[in-house]
């Protein structure tokens, strides 16, 4: 099949809507690993028995290395084809999951988990990159990134689901072992439906601003993941600076390669400037809330993981539903009307948590996170093509995975700045008097480490630091909420003013 360069907008065809189901099912999948892991993480424990280091390497040496990897990985599709190398991280991604479907040790599924990351890189930028050469008509690109970003967000949703169910019928393996079938799908179909696309004249791979990269965002990654689980401390700090460090370097040599990695002069243009730091910011407020409220559910309400997964669907449901209604949206309105307005919505939602209480029911969670999640719906869609359709055609790779790379990091910081806000009020608000130095450590510690001290203690003392963790726990998601309603309300406001008069158009 021909490759398919820059031409004049046409309409798609039925071979190209035939392409982005294959392409929405890989990133379908790609979702549903990224939380999957989390149900199984019990299971792995009693049979690989690995540290608590090596089990939080197990959890995210994937993200890690994804984020670190997403713009070598966008630019590299630019240079050698974004199909090529969307079947080539297929491949490794079905052959990592076999791997780590079969560990027999730690190390073993370490190391799956690291391929895993390797090719889970390669395949977002280059299936967002893919829909920008697809679908040249502005209106069918949009709601062919609407479908894009609503099956992201619908894996998400469907990880926990899919994985409680196969944990019931099979063995831990189970949850890597359904990547297969899609990726052999994605394989055999892809030639025949996905056609070609690179830049005709990329320039040169900088092997050194790859490794800049890489230097830069995996020990920031690292540093923010850490400093969310157990505080800032040497190591996070040493992991911080060599990472900002990295990154200076890497801002300092795109300004002088003729073929920079990624072209620094993009973010003059305030779509796109605008658009990435959205998609930062939505995915922040999304990822804080989910943080805490998956909390609020299970250990100050008491619903099982299953039921709290099931509480936090119509929020989901709610980011899918939007990421597909902003698509026609923006036949109506601009874009940064239908964006500002979607921020608003969150910020809304966020507000309401603020009523959130230890003796209520889940409906003002539901409530505001179905709200929050349509801001993050709208905003996926949205600033994605917003992103996509700032460059030309050839250079979709590296521009998606400069998206690509918010969204991660607006993940990473979402749990780690307002994770830190709310554990900072549990640990001040905590009543640890009655229990000695070991019991008052773990305690502290977490929301669910206090509920286990609480299960050894007497009744009397049980129920009071009980209800002294819900209350601190619930004054600490009250700040959150606020600063998370505030950002939003804030960027709502940015957006109307920066995107005014920005279309749709490529």
């Amino acid at each position: 099949m021909p490759s398919m360069q820059s031409t004049p907008d046409r309409r798609a065809t039925t071979q190209d809507w035939l392409g982005l189901v294959v392409l929405a099912f890989a990133v379908l999948l790609i979702a549903v690993d990224g939380t999957v892991l989390d149900l199984a993480l019990p299971f792995i424990s009693a049979d690989l028995a690995p540290t608590s280091n090596q089990l939080l390497w197990i959890i995210d040496v994937y993200s890690f290395v994804l984020a670190g990897l997403l713009i070598t990985m966008g630019t590299l599709g630019d240079r050698i084809g974004r199909r090529r190398l969307l079947l080539i991280g297929a491949a490794g991604f079905g052959i990592a999951s076999i791997i780590a479907a079969f560990s027999v040790s730690p190390e073993m599924l370490i190391a799956a988990r690291i391929l895993q990351g390797v090719s889970g890189a390669t395949l977002m930028p280059a299936t967002l990159g893919l829909i920008r050469t697809i679908f040249t008509d502005s209106r069918q690109r949009i709601m062919a990134i609407g479908i894009w970003g609503a099956m992201a967000g619908g894996g998400a949703a469907a990880g926990p689901l899919v994985g409680g169910w196969l944990l019931e019928h099979f063995w831990w393996g189970s949850v890597f072992l359904i990547n297969i079938p899609v990726m052999l799908v994605l394989i055999a179909l892809g030639p025949l439906v996905i056609p070609e696309s690179k830049d005709p004249n990329p320039g040169k791979f900088d092997l050194v601003s790859s490794a800049l990269s890489l230097a830069a965002l995996v020990p920031l990654v690292f540093a923010i993941k850490e400093t969310a689980t157990h505080g800032f401390d040497t190591v996070n700090a040493v992991a911080a600076a060599v990472g900002i460090a990295a990154g200076i370097a890497f801002v300092r040599r795109q300004r002088t390669l003729e073929s920079p990695m990624i072209d620094l002069g993009l973010f003059a243009k305030p779509a796109f400037s605008t658009a990435v730091f959205t998609n930062f910011l939505s995915v922040f407020a999304l990822a804080g809330v989910l943080f805490f409220g998956a909390q609020y559910l299970q250990l100050v309400l008491g619903n099982s993981p299953l039921q709290a997964g099931l509480l936090l669907l119509p929020g989901t449901v709610s980011s899918i539903v939007t990421s597909l209604i902003a698509a026609y949206l923006v036949r109506i309105w601009s874009p940064g009307t239908v964006l500002g307005a979607g921020l608003a919505v969150a910020a809304v939602g966020a507000a309401l948590l603020i009523g959130l209480r230890a003796d209520g029911g889940p409906g003002l969670f539901i409530a505001g996170f179905v709200l929050v999640g349509a801001g993050a719906g709208t905003a996926l869609t949205l600033t994605s093509d917003l992103v996509v359709s700032a460059v030309e055609p050839e250079r979709a790779g590296a521009a998606s995975a400069v998206s690509e790379t918010a969204y991660e990091l607006g993940i990473a910081l979402g749990v780690a700045i307002l994770g830190t806000v709310v554990m900072s009020y549990f640990r001040r608000g905590l009543d640890v008097s009655g229990l000695d130095p070991v019991q008052a450590l773990s305690a502290q510690e977490t929301l669910g480490g206090s509920v286990a001290v609480a299960r050894t203690l007497p009744a009397r003392t049980a129920e009071l630091l009980s209800e002294s963790a819900d209350a601190a726990f619930i004054s600490g998601m009250h700040v959150a909420s606020v600063a998370t309603a505030v950002v939003m309300a804030a960027t709502s406001i940015a957006v109307f003013v920066k995107l005014r008069g920005t279309t749709t158009d490529a």
